[in-house]
């Protein structure tokens, strides 16, 4: 599938757990103030690729923990995405995404594009960047209010992701519980009612 980036990095070792490589997808509605890739919001610039070619590419690197899609804004190209997290994950691989959309944002858009991307991801870095609030201290985020979620964690709590996930979500959110996810470490539970800055610190 056809997929817009700015580039990619084949050896992050700062946007997730581990070793991975890193892909810039091109085309941001977001423009946050500070943002560090403000090349990347152009939904027309960067250049184009198959994601069948990314995925030659990922695989020829054993040395991999897994693959982030960063941005710009990854939920702007989801199918593609879902389709390559899906292949990524068959092969043993994490999947993480940052977002500037928050969780709650994307299930209520209710796309069927989104939930599959969402369902393929093992974690989400979630919310825009906020310059008052930026914090060098922290692992993954660049601002206090983002929050990193362990969907693998989650889904395994909420069975019928991401249908059944998105009707609690959106009827009875208390009913939901979201796991934080801790960097090579176990994950503790949080009600998402209290899905708070201070919860995900």
């Amino acid at each position: 599938m056809e997929l817009r980036i700015a580039g990619v990095t084949d050896d992050s070792v700062v946007d997730g757990d581990g070793y991975r490589f890193t892909i810039f997808t091109q085309g941001c509605p977001h423009h946050c103030a500070g943002c560090q890739n403000p090349e990347t919001w152009d939904p027309a610039g960067g250049r184009t690729v198959d994601t069948e070619d990314l995925l030659r590419d990922i695989l020829a690197n054993p040395l991999l923990d897994g693959v982030t899609f960063s941005g710009g804004e990854p939920f702007v190209q989801s199918a593609p995405l879902a389709d390559l997290a899906r292949k990524l994950r068959a092969h043993n691989l994490t999947v993480w995404a940052y977002t500037g959309y928050t969780l709650e944002a994307l299930v209520a858009q209710r796309d069927p594009d989104i939930n599959a991307l969402l369902a393929a991801l093992d974690v989400l870095v979630d919310g825009p960047f906020l310059r008052d609030q930026r914090d060098l201290t922290l692992r993954f985020r660049g601002s206090r209010n983002q929050r990193v979620i362990d969907l693998a964690k989650t889904r395994k709590a909420t069975t019928d992701l991401p249908l059944g996930f998105s009707r609690r979500l959106s009827e009875d959110s208390s009913s939901v519980k979201f796991y934080r996810h801790f960097p090579q470490s176990a994950c503790s539970r949080f009600p998402v009612q209290n899905y708070s800055k201070e919860a995900f610190l």
